[in-house]
């Protein structure tokens, strides 16, 4: 086949960066019903798709709920013998399901395109084909881009120009939990250069200082909305930064932008959005109320938009943070093709689960190494 990278670099404005102001088309949630697998034939794209249930290798545990496993769905677009692979990851409490994404998936006609290099043009018709099912869209999303990588024979980093050896280290997750089990935690995690430590239930010191106990490596905590009065907070923030805390992430109520702000503007620690960021159009209505974003693909559609995102945050003079749900090394992967250029990485979701299918980013010394191989860098084990 005969192929026209720079026609298709200098269209999309991958290198130029000229889309990345492009509004968002939906917010999203789940919704919907359905079971099954589903596949198109044809002269264009062919989709298929299958259920899989990630195993954890602990209970996983955070300000609001407990789980042991994660339902992903797995997608792969193949286009003239070439085939680009997706995840959607779907944590219960983001409103999304094999069920709701069976039904998405199945409501699509991706055969009416015969040229996978349309990347905006598929993924707006993907966008606007319902409201919600971020993950779902990201799957395929994410599945797209792996395509193009391997048919332009390039990794995504190398298409958007970025330098492998710039990227971060990675923090690893340490989840609420008794302390004999979080110094074992802290054990297993022991080469990673930076952890991230699951705060909010009324246990913070007990956390922090179980912690301290086995290890001085740098820490950030992630709230998940867990601080109820500002004031507190701080106080709270004050005494993490003592502990050798680099940022604080969504320590409030998402929808507390008030006293977010007024925390923010007294924080002697970077805030960070989570739950409080999902797509493009959020990023500038938290300037001045966060520090920065933490970007997710399953939230904010893929890889398309995340770069967009990403873009948008840093004219804006905010930090990035590029993170995850639980995943395969298929979506983490995908994620960390943005890590050249983002301020933190929290791209452990591979890590903490016992049956990845996918072999792709590796974490050496703590650092995210990314797979010299093209598309988002997957291979199926």
């Amino acid at each position: 086949m005969t192929i026209d990278r720079r026609k298709f670099l200098g269209n999309t404005g991958l290198l130029a960066g000229a889309a990345f102001l492009l509004p968002a088309m939906n917010s999203c949630g789940g919704t919907g019903t359905g079971t099954g697998k589903s596949s198109y034939f044809g002269k264009g794209l062919k989709l298929s798709f299958e259920p899989y249930e990630l195993q954890l290798k602990h209970v996983f545990t955070i300000a609001s709920f407990s789980r042991t496993t994660t339902p992903v769905m797995l997608t792969k677009i193949e286009w003239e013998g070439v085939v680009g692979y997706g995840e959607a990851s779907m944590p219960p409490y983001l409103g999304e399901s094999h069920q709701t994404a069976t039904k998405f998936l199945n409501s699509l006609n991706l055969k009416q395109f015969s040229d996978p290099f349309r990347l905006s043009e598929i993924l707006s018709y993907v966008d606007a084909v319902a409201d919600g099912n971020c993950a779902a869209k990201a799957s395929i999303d994410i599945a797209l881009h792996d395509l193009i990588g391997k048919l332009l024979e390039k990794p995504w980093f190398k298409i958007w120009g970025y330098n492998k050896e710039d990227t971060p280290v990675t923090t690893f997750t340490i989840g609420m939990d008794k302390p004999d089990v979080v110094i074992e935690k802290v054990k297993e995690a022991s080469p990673y250069k930076m952890l991230k430590v699951k705060i909010g239930r009324g246990t913070d010191e007990e956390m922090i200082n179980t912690i301290r106990k086995i290890t001085d490596v740098p820490l950030c905590v992630d709230v998940n909305q867990g601080w109820k009065d500002k004031h507190e907070a701080l106080d709270k923030i004050h005494w993490l930064k003592e502990q050798g805390v680099v940022f604080v992430e969504q320590p409030m109520d998402k929808h507390n932008l008030d006293d977010m702000a007024w925390l923010t503007q007294h924080s002697p620690l970077p805030t960070i959005a989570d739950e409080a960021i999902q797509r493009l159009d959020d990023v500038a209505k938290l300037q001045g109320v966060y520090s920065g974003i933490n970007i997710k693909l399953m939230k904010c559609t893929g890889m398309r938009e995340a770069h967009k995102m990403m873009n948008v945050a840093r004219s804006l003079d905010m930090k990035v943070m590029i993170g995850c749900m639980t995943e395969t090394s298929c979506g983490v992967s995908a994620a960390a093709q943005l890590s050249p250029m983002v301020d933190w990485a929290d791209l452990d979701g591979n890590l903490l689960i016992s049956n990845d299918p996918f072999k792709g980013i590796q974490v050496l010394d703590g650092k995210v190494i990314l797979p010299d191989r093209p598309g988002i860098g997957v291979t199926k084990i």
